[in-house]
């Protein structure tokens, strides 16, 4: 059931994105209310976390997962089992939509959710049935039927029994069309701001955490390039009062204020906490516009680093360290260049946070410094203890675990430029008929940095679009990607993603999960679909050529 009064119907009564989880947590603190926080990464951490749980809670919030199956029949919760789910995956199981007792789903109603009518999905067939039944004995009489009543009794069994059949067809298809693709909706983490604003209890941080939420669905290609331009239109309007509101108050504030701004920056990754010149090779839509893996695209990027007038040796050292003079003038020296390079949307709009009067990040520097935290394989440590580091680093009170984040997001950085200059120049990426494959095989470089999915889904964006800038085939051009990884040697097993063709104005939905079920379910492959993305799963390295075989079969 949809909740159509978030304060009352939420609020009142009573995981793995870290940033959602920000703004809820607040408000407990703020209202002194006693939770458990636990981070799960797929279905089975959540049925596991679920029954150790379900004994001591009767309220359950689930932030980003739960929404696109039956939770109901996922979990087998009690009766009193209440969940409340603020989740950006869509579609929303339809089972889900209409219980009005279990299940209160905190999504924005202005969303494009397309949900079936109850009478299409669940009307019963038994209605029909008996209204036939009680049409068929109004002329009972104390004799017994005839032949010819006979006969006309079992034409009608015959004739209802081909309507219910077209009725289950008919069912059938709503659903797969309902179904089929995979898509986000509004950030979770807008919804909780949106909350904490309705309830007068909306701070910075929320505002901030919320702005974090929506440009991480931005870098991870999540949304359409519309629906993030209209929330930031919606955040921009939150800034401005919060801004207009803390004015006098932030004059006479300390050094450890906080100050919020909208700006149109530059589409450079990490800029102002690297050097120039290496953002501009790891970022990519720079590296992709200049073909950085092939000689000419070197050449290119001289060029423009000459046609910007400036100084190599200011090019290559950090940000910080360049001269004032230069950074003053940078975005738009940077722009002007890039215009006549044929990079006319190398600005995009985004907020920028002041911590003070020295630190200074943007949202998406933020971003890859909690993705790079959470999806860290550099040391043994717990998916759980990954999870706290990452939501340490969204405080501005844990300064330095941000900058640690940002110093692992460059080495990711890296190997994911390193690994698709690989691909594009071996020719690793296949065209298998209705879509494009990669595999990773293991002995690459910084292979197990791709055995997460959120890495992986950096890698196979940005190799994509490098396919596409490089290839002459037309064709190809429009096809989705497939992309395999080694996930574990000793199981022998793979991780794999599907994403859409690459496209500007793509609406970003992913046909890729049914897909897989159904070539899993078809040649009886060994695959795992515990991921809350539908269009990523786990697939035995053995059983992959009949895998891909099916998909091709199910695709063409």
């Amino acid at each position: 059931m949809f909740v159509t009064d978030i304060r009352k119907e939420f609020y009142e009564v009573v995981v793995n994105q870290v940033v959602y989880v920000c703004s809820i947590q607040a408000l407990f603190h703020c209202d002194q209310v006693q939770y458990t926080l636990v981070p799960v990464a797929g279905w089975q951490d959540l049925g596991t976390a679920f029954m150790e749980h379900k004994e001591q809670y009767q309220y359950f919030v689930l932030i980003n997962c739960g929404a696109n199956v039956d939770l109901l029949e996922t979990l087998q919760p009690e009766e009193d089992s209440v969940f409340f789910i603020c989740d950006t995956h869509r579609p929303v199981d339809v089972v889900n939509v209409y219980n009005d007792t279990q299940i209160k789903l905190l999504i924005k109603q202005d969303d494009d959710l397309g949900v079936p009518s109850y009478d299409d999905i669940f009307r019963d067939d038994e209605e029909d049935e008996e209204a036939g039944d009680d049409s068929g004995n109004e002329s009972d009489g104390s004799a017994e039927p005839s032949g010819k009543r006979r006969r006309y009794d079992e034409a009608r069994f015959i004739i209802m029994s081909y309507l219910l059949e077209c009725v289950c067809v008919c069912r059938r298809e709503i659903l797969f069309d309902y179904e089929q693709y995979e898509f986000h909706g509004t950030s979770a983490a807008l919804v909780m701001f949106e909350l904490a604003w309705v309830m007068s209890k909306d701070t910075k941080d929320m505002l901030w955490w919320s702005v974090i939420g929506v440009t991480d669905q931005w870098v991870h290609d999540k949304i359409p390039h519309m629906k993030y331009v209209t929330d930031i239109a919606t955040l921009q309007r939150h800034v401005s009062r919060h801004n207009h509101r803390n004015e006098d108050e932030e004059n006479s504030l300390s050094i450890d204020c906080m100050r919020i701004t909208f700006e149109y920056d530059l589409r450079l990754v990490l800029y102002q906490h690297w050097s120039l010149y290496e953002s501009i090779c790891n970022s990519c839509y720079t590296s992709c516009s200049f073909k950085l893996w092939s000689i000419n695209g070197q050449k290119k990027l001289q060029e423009f680093l000459a046609d910007m007038g400036l100084p190599l040796k200011q090019v290559r050292q950090k940000f910080n360290s360049m001269d004032m003079t230069i950074k003053e003038n940078l975005r738009e020296v940077i722009e002007e260049s890039a215009n006549k390079f044929s990079m006319k949307d190398i600005r995009v709009q985004t907020f920028a946070v002041h911590f003070g009067f020295k630190n200074r990040f943007l949202a998406s520097d933020v971003v890859h410094a909690a993705a790079a935290l959470l999806e860290n394989v550099e040391r043994d440590e717990t998916p759980t203890d990954n999870f706290i580091k990452a939501l340490d680093c969204l405080s501005r009170s844990n300064l330095e675990r941000l900058h640690l984040g940002i110093a692992l997001a460059k080495k990711k950085l890296k190997a994911i430029q390193q690994t698709v200059a690989s691909c594009i120049c071996t020719n690793l990426i296949l065209s298998q008929g209705p879509f494009l494959y990669c595999h990773l095989l293991e002995g690459t470089p910084d292979v197990k940095l791709f055995s997460k999915p959120l890495a992986l889904t950096l890698l196979c964006k940005y190799l994509l679009k490098a396919f596409v800038c490089s290839t002459r085939n037309k064709r190809c051009k429009i096809l989705p990607l497939i992309m395999a990884a080694p996930l574990d040697v000793e199981k022998g097993t793979v991780i794999v993603l599907g994403i859409p063709p690459e496209s500007e104005t793509s609406d970003k939905k992913n046909f890729f999960g049914r897909a897989f079920e159904k070539a899993a379910e078809s040649t009886s492959s060994r695959t795992l679909h515990d991921h809350f993305d539908t269009s990523v799963i786990e697939l035995k390295m053995e059983d992959r050529g009949k895998f891909l075989d099916a998909l091709i079969a199910l695709l063409s």
